[in-house]
Parts: structure tokens; sequence; C-alpha cells
């Protein structure tokens, strides 16, 4: 059983910090601490041979299986024989030889007794003992394991995960098959004490990321964690940066391949998207269909993404920019015939870009908040009303909705950097509605001068950018195939940078 501890006292006076050998004064106890509280369940027990015996069984009602509870534990009680028992061997005989449970164990402290009944143990006090059992006895409902709707593939398998730690971590366990992978719990939130978990493969991460990751986990001090967006936010470097310097996934097969690189994973219970961390750049681009597909058309895709990225943030920029002040760098041809489709349009090239764009953000949004089917009916038909209707009384022009609708469909090739996008977008419109090509590039300096000087636990963001060296670029714009990869990213695994032996790679 996970022996999690409440660091946090129960915050009043009248509360003891241990049991004592009075069952009734142990049962007041946790009556006052779950006061005006109908699902906790307080079940006496007697013994059919033995009238002395008296035991008390405390759960939550919907936080433990009913059938467990009733054939494991309390039938067991009320019929086993006590009379050939010593006194102080009975708490050792119920454990080893009449409770049927997989995981139980000697409790005798108030908090530790309270944290384990909300993760759904039954606790089992005895007349005369200042220690109690406390036994896994969880059957709360879970979600079940599918393939997650935001990083669905053609290739590989189809699991999730789910809601629930322990099934996360089964999922790890069950293709990483090796005593190296390590967990170790923690619990932040002082009044939700969120379980977590971090987990990596002790003989390739590497110990110093680790050691900077628990020493940032525990300075958390804060109310409670509902998701790991919370931890992802408060732990992460740069954290004024519009980017990730910490992952996310859903994929059980994605994780395990991220924890084999070196990386660490951090579960939280509650949330199924698992933190990874250190982050680079290139994970952007990176899926994990791209190692399960041909690696000439897996460098397609990531060479795609890549270039999608660039017309996203760049398109409406460099548009405002030529329309505004360098007209004389477009074909006349193509400048006449933007020249014609503006004709009556009241407001000048920025205001027309930026305007649709909000427009499309707001439809973009709308339709993710609402039901699948609906959202993708008022996404695409709202576009085209709204597109079309503006086109016809002239408010916007017509190759605006060309460049905005090729700006919205690259935003969505690549949704984990969509966010970030977003706001360098902004800002590059807006530095080339005043400088022209001048703002735009200067924005664009200014960028890579931020993503370069960007940390993720020590470990540089642009890891891999610059180098000259064949092992350091095999797994950026281009996927190499797996016979080449015989080398685990620098700086991350420094433990165990072979992945492969060169006799595999030899090709």
């Amino acid at each position: 059983m996970l022996k999690l501890f409440n660091n946090k006292k129960i915050n009043n006076k009248n509360i003891p910090e241990t049991l004592s050998k009075s069952l009734d004064k142990n049962i007041d106890t946790f009556k006052n601490i779950f006061s005006s509280d109908d699902t906790v369940i307080f079940r006496n027990i007697k013994n059919l041979y033995d009238k002395d015996f008296k035991a008390c069984l405390i759960y939550i009602s919907g936080m433990i299986s009913s059938e467990t509870v009733n054939s494991n534990i309390i039938e067991p009680l009320m019929n086993i024989n006590f009379k050939e028992t010593e006194n102080s061997l009975i708490l050792d005989t119920l454990k080893n030889k009449v409770i049927s449970s997989c995981e139980i164990y000697e409790c005798e402290t108030i908090d530790e007794i309270t944290v384990n009944l909300f993760n759904g143990s039954t606790v089992l006090l005895i007349e005369n003992f200042e220690k109690s059992l406390v036994i896994s006895s969880n059957g709360y409902k879970e979600r079940a394991i599918i393939e997650p709707d935001s990083e669905r593939v053609i290739r590989g398998p189809r699991e999730g995960f789910t809601e629930s730690l322990l099934t996360n971590l089964s999922l790890i366990r069950r293709r990483i098959k090796t005593p190296n992978l390590k967990f170790k719990f923690m619990k932040i939130g002082r009044i939700t004490n969120t379980k977590i978990c971090i987990s990596y493969i002790d003989s390739i991460a590497d110990s110093r990321i680790i050691d900077e990751l628990e020493k940032r986990l525990k300075d958390i001090d804060i109310d409670g964690i509902l998701d790991s967006g919370y931890i992802q936010e408060i732990i992460k470097d740069s954290p004024a940066s519009p980017f990730k310097t910490i992952g996310s996934s859903e994929r059980p097969d994605s994780i395990a391949a991220k924890l084999l690189e070196g990386r660490i994973a951090v579960f939280v219970d509650g949330s199924p998207l698992v933190l990874t961390l250190p982050y680079i750049f290139m994970e952007y681009f990176q899926s994990n269909e791209d190692y399960y597909l041909n690696y000439y058309y897996a460098s397609f895709n990531r060479m795609l993404r890549v270039f999608g990225a660039f017309l996203s943030v760049s398109v409406p920029a460099v548009y405002v920019a030529l329309m505004t002040y360098h007209q004389e760098l477009i074909p006349t041809p193509l400048l006449l015939s933007i020249a014609a489709a503006r004709q009556n349009v009241p407001f000048p090239t920025i205001f027309e870009v930026l305007g649709l764009l909000l427009v499309f953000e707001i439809v973009r949004e709308t339709g993710s908040r609402l039901p699948a089917t609906i959202g993708q009916t008022i996404s695409i038909v709202g576009t085209l009303v709204i597109g079309q209707a503006a086109v016809e009384a002239r408010i916007i022009s017509a190759p605006v909705i060309i460049i905005v609708a090729l700006t919205g469909i690259t935003e969505l090739l690549i949704p984990k950097l969509m966010s970030a996008m977003i706001i360098i977008r902004f800002i590059l419109l807006i530095l080339s509605s005043i400088l022209g090509l001048y703002g735009y590039i200067f924005g664009t300096i200014g960028i890579f001068i931020h993503i370069f000087s960007i940390r993720s636990f020590g470990v540089p963001y642009m890891l891999g950018y610059g180098s000259i060296k064949p092992q350091d670029i095999k797994d950026t714009f281009i996927r190499a195939p797996w016979w080449y990869m015989i080398y685990r990213p620098n700086l991350i695994a420094k433990k165990n940078l072979i992945r492969q032996s060169r006799k595999s790679g030899d090709k």
C-alpha cells in the first residue's frame, strides 16, 4: 500500500496525533474529524465466539469495493475464533491469517489514517490496541482506457492515460520491464493532498535533473492541485515565455519513449496528462507516429510541420508589410489584382487582417468548447458565412480571406505550439504594420534570441541546432532511420548515451 503521509497536521487542538487504547475514544476522534460528512461510514463489528472482541471499520462510501469489504474483512472478523490467540498477537493474526487483502499494514497516527481513508482504504480499529489496520479496498469507478482524441494516430498503440494514477503507472510498467524504472511518490496541496509520482530510468536519467525537479516540487505550497497543468506552470523555466519548457502527453507509448531517452515523467493523480522534462524546442514538431512509419514519410511530415509553423506566424505579417510599405516587391499583375479586390474596402490592411484573425480565433475557441459534432459544424459554417458575407459587404477583401485561411490551417497543424504561435503572430503583425519588413525581421531576430536563451532544467532549449554532427541532428528536422540513431540526446541522458550497439547501426 502506498504510505502517503500528511505533513500538515489536522488543524484542531482537540484532536490527538495518535490512537488511544479506547475504541470509543478513537471513534469519537474520527467522528469529530468527519463531522457533518455522511459519506464516512462507521461499522461496528462483534465476534461470534468472543464477546469481549470489539472493533470498528471506517471507510468512505463510494471509495471502496463493498464486495471486498463484506467478504474479505467483515465476514472473517465475525467468524474467527480468538480463544487460542494471545491478545498481543491479535493484530498479527488478523493481518496474516484472517483478512484477505493484497495490501495491509499497521498505522497509529491520525493524519496517516485520514489520508488513507481518502485514498479508498478501509481502517480497522480494535479495542485495547493503539494501532489500526489500514486495508486496501479501493473500488471507485475509473474511466476506461481509450485512445486520446488530442493525439490520434494512424499506426501505433491506441491506449491513453486515465485519471487514475496507479492505472497510468501500470501502463508504463507494461512497456518498460526493468527494475531500473523508478517511481517516487510525493503529495502536494494543503487541502487536496494530491498524489504525484516522479518516474525515471535510474541507469539513464541525469541525477542532477532529478534532484532539481524534487527541489522545485517540494517548494510548492498551494491549497490544491487539480491537474498537472498547475505543476507545469509553477515549476517551469522562463515562466514569462510563451513557449513550453515542460512537455505533456496522454499517450503511454510517448511517455515510455521519453523515459528511454533519459527524460523524467511526472504523473498527477486525477490528470490524464503526464508531464515530461527536460523539454526542447524540436519536440513541438515530433510525433510518436514518426517513429512507427517509414522514416522518409516521417521526415517529410516533420518538415511540413516546421514549414507550417513558419507560415502560420509569418504570412499575415509579411502580407501587411508588403501591402503597406513594400508594394514595389509585389509582381505588378498580382498587385493590380489585389488592388481591384480592395476597391471600396474602408479599412487599412492591418485592420482587415487583425480583425479577421480575431474572428477566426473566436470561432475556433467557440467550436472547441461545444460538443464535437456541433462544434465542427459551427466552426465550418461560421467561418464560411462570416467570410463570404464580409467580402460581399466590402468590409474586407478576398485576399485577406485567403491569408487568414492559410494561417488558420497551418496553425492547426501543430496543436502543441498553437498558443505560442498565436502570440508570436500578433507580435510580428503589429511590428510589421509599424516598420514593414524591418519590423518582421527585428521581431524574428528577437524571437530567435529568446528561444536560444531558454533552458529547460539546465538543458539548452535549442539542443541540436547549430551542430554539424550527424548524431546531433538525426532527430531534428528529419527523422533518421532507427539503425542510425545510436546515441540518446546529449545533455539529457548523460549517464548512458548509447541507445543501441554500433553493430545494429551498421547498414
